[in-house]
C-alpha cells in the first residue's frame, strides 16, 4: 500500500473526531424491537422502526443550523438508465382545460414497458430478490417451487401466477423508515480521495475503518440505522448520459460487509451506486465474472443476503456528495417509498437533516 494511503486514517482521524453529532449516550442506549419477528413477518430489519429511531431522529433535526439534504438525483428522459429495466421516457401532454370552468391543468404520461420502480434513485422490496436452490441455464422453465423468499416463502406465497403483483413482501408491506443514519466517506478513506473503481470492494473492515476514522467510534453502528457509504461513482452520473459508464459496472460492498451490516441490524443501506454489490468491468457483458469474494452462483450476493435473508432494504443512485462535503456523518434520514400494492420497488426521495460540520476558526 502507498505510503500516503497508510498515513491516510490517522489524518482522516485527527481531522474529523470533532466533527460527528453524536446523539446523547441516553438516545443510543434506547431499545428498538430485536428478532426472531413474529411468525408471517414481512418487514425484516423495519420492525426496529419506532420510537427510539423516532427519537434519535429528532435529535438531529433539533440541532442548530440542520439542514436537510437531497438523497435522490433528479429523474429525467435522458438520466442514466439500468439495463435491467424497460426504457423510462415521460412525454408531456398539451395544457388542457375542464369545460365550465376557468381552470387549466398539465400532466405527463409514460411510455409503454416503462420501470420507473427501477430507474434513478430507488427503493427495493423485499419481494425484489429470491433463491432458487440451483443454478439455472436459461434455457429450461425456471421451476417456480425451488424459489424461496425472505422469512421462508415460496413463490406460490409471493407471486403464484407470471402476471400476479406480490402478494408478500411487496412495496405496501415498507413502512415509513424514520431513523438515524450513518455516512461513511468511502471515496476518502478506500480510494484515496479517487472515486473507487469498478468491482471495488467496500468491505467489513473498511466499515470498521470508517466509523473509527470519522469519530464514531464511540457510537458505531446502531441496531435500526439507515447506513449510506459515498463512493465517488455517483461522479459519472451525466444528464444526458453521454458516455454511459454509469450502469455498465460499478463498485459495491463486499459479502462480508453484507454480512457484517446485517449482524448490526440497519434497516436499510445506501449507496451512490446502481448496484450495491460491486460490479466489475466486463460483468454485464458477460466478459467478466463477480467480484473476488463472491459466493458461487450468486453474483449479487449482496441482493441475496440482505433482501432475501436478513430483510433490509436497498436504496439505489443515492446523491450523497453534498452531505460527504458538509461532513454530516450522522443525521435523520426518511424514506418513503410509494406504497404501491404488490410492487417490488418503488422511486423514492429519501432524506437527510443533519448539522454540518462547524468550518475551521468559525464560532
Amino acid at each position: 500500500m502507498p505510503a500516503r494511503l497508510k498515513a491516510l486514517p490517522l489524518f482522516f482521524l485527527a481531522a474529523n473526531l470533532a466533527l460527528a453529532a453524536d446523539e446523547p449516550p441516553k438516545l443510543q442506549r434506547l431499545k428498538v424491537p430485536s428478532p426472531p419477528w413474529k411468525a408471517g413477518d414481512e418487514r425484516g430489519m423495519a420492525n426496529q422502526i419506532g420510537p427510539a429511531t423516532f427519537q434519535r431522529c429528532a435529535w438531529h433535526m433539533s440541532q442548530p443550523g440542520a439542514i436537510a439534504y437531497e438523497i435522490s438525483q433528479v429523474r429525467s428522459n435522458t438520466m442514466p438508465l439500468s439495463p435491467f429495466a424497460g426504457p423510462y421516457q415521460q412525454k408531456p401532454k398539451p395544457t388542457s382545460g375542464i369545460p365550465g370552468s376557468a381552470h387549466a391543468f398539465n400532466s405527463e404520461t409514460t411510455n409503454e414497458g416503462a420501470e420507473a420502480a427501477q430507474q434513478g434513485t430507488q427503493f427495493d422490496a423485499l419481494g425484489l430478490f429470491a433463491l432458487r436452490g440451483q443454478p439455472w441455464d436459461g434455457k429450461a422453465p425456471l421451476e417456480d417451487e425451488k424459489i424461496t423468499y425472505y422469512g421462508g416463502y415460496t413463490q406460490k406465497d409471493v407471486k403464484p401466477t407470471p402476471d400476479s403483483p406480490l402478494l408478500k413482501l411487496g412495496m405496501d408491506k415498507v413502512p415509513p423508515i424514520v431513523t438515524s443514519a450513518v455516512l461513511l466517506d468511502a471515496k476518502r478513506f478506500v480510494g484515496g480521495g479517487a472515486p473507487l473503481k469498478a468491482g471495488q470492494l467496500v468491505t467489513a473492515k473498511h466499515i470498521e475503518g470508517m466509523v473509527k476514522a470519522q469519530g464514531l467510534a464511540q457510537r458505531g453502528i446502531l441496531p435500526g440505522d439507515v447506513v449510506y457509504v459515498y463512493t465517488g461513482w455517483s461522479d459519472y452520473w451525466q444528464d444526458p448520459d453521454a458516455d454511459k459508464v454509469y450502469y455498465s459496472s460499478a463498485p459495491g460492498l463486499s459479502y462480508d460487509a453484507a454480512r457484517y451490516l446485517g449482524e448490526r441490524r440497519i434497516v436499510a443501506i445506501g449507496l451512490d451506486t446502481p448496484f450495491i454489490d460491486a460490479v466489475p468491468a466486463g460483468m454485464l457483458q458477460g466478459k467478466g465474472g463477480p467480484a473476488e469474494g463472491t459466493p458461487p452462483n450468486l453474483p449479487f450476493a449482496v441482493h441475496h443476503h440482505m433482501l432475501s435473508q436478513v430483510g433490509i432494504h436497498h436504496v439505489e443512485n443515492a446523491k450523497l456528495d453534498a452531505m460527504v462535503r458538509d461532513k454530516v456523518w450522522l443525521s435523520c434520514t426518511m424514506i418513503l417509498p410509494l406504497l404501491e400494492k404488490g410492487a417490488a420497488g418503488s422511486a423514492v426521495r429519501p432524506v437527510a437533516i443533519g448539522a454540518p460540520a462547524m468550518p475551521a476558526g468559525r464560532k
